[in-house]
């Protein structure tokens, strides 16, 4: 009996872990956004490399959450930074993991592209979770640039820019293009008129 017991603690832990995951499923649920409306509301588009993985206990509940830093090599959208860091749900805090249905995971080394939403002091986070991340990787010796494995939910459409394996620079102008096409009409500058060469006094016909 007293070996059982510890047994049927941990199972019972087991599965209200998992009750309490099946929450946050339906808690994240999110409704993807088309390649230019991601584009056009991302406050930071950056490509770089994971050098850091931190997670951290946060809110009431002390839920896990994970603090990634990103050394930027290219900045796609927004202000230049060399390096930025940014959040998403789940992660490892010593003896305990927190998985969340969605969300990225990362670990250093990763490269990636990332489109980042949140204005300082909030720390940013991907945009659609796993919507806003994309994987650099080599494939048959080229660098390709993938969208991540969003758990099947959304839906595809053929096509899209957002799920076509694309080299870096192309995807790089794919985004350009798409910020471009989102821009409002009224946002366009006007041409500055040439100043004028009359001297004092002088009227217009």
């Amino acid at each position: 009996m007293s070996n059982s017991q510890p047994l049927t603690r941990l199972i019972a832990w087991v599965m209200f872990a998992c009750a309490c995951a099946g929450g946050s499923l339906s808690a994240t649920t999110l409704v993807p956004a088309d390649f230019a409306q991601m584009a056009r509301e991302s406050e930071l588009i950056v490509r770089g490399t994971v050098v850091q993985v931190e997670g951290q206990r946060t809110g009431a509940r002390q839920t896990i959450e994970s603090l990634i830093t990103l050394r930027v090599s290219d900045t796609i959208k927004g202000t230049a930074v060399e390096e930025t860091t940014f959040r998403v749900p789940g992660g490892k805090v010593g003896p305990y993991r927190r998985v969340m249905v969605g969300a990225p995971q990362f670990s250093p080394g990763d490269e990636v592209i990332l489109f980042l939403r949140g204005r300082a002091p909030a720390i940013a986070t991907p945009y659609g979770l796993s919507q806003g991340v994309y994987r650099v990787s080599r494939i048959a010796g080229a660098s390709m640039v993938t969208p991540a494995v969003a758990n099947g939910f959304g839906r595809v459409t053929r096509g899209d820019p957002a799920r076509r394996p694309v080299d870096p620079v192309t995807f790089t102008r794919q985004v350009q293009n798409a910020v471009a096409q989102a821009a409002p009409p009224d946002s366009r500058r006007a041409i500055p008129r040439a100043p004028s060469l009359r001297g004092p006094g002088e009227g217009g016909r």
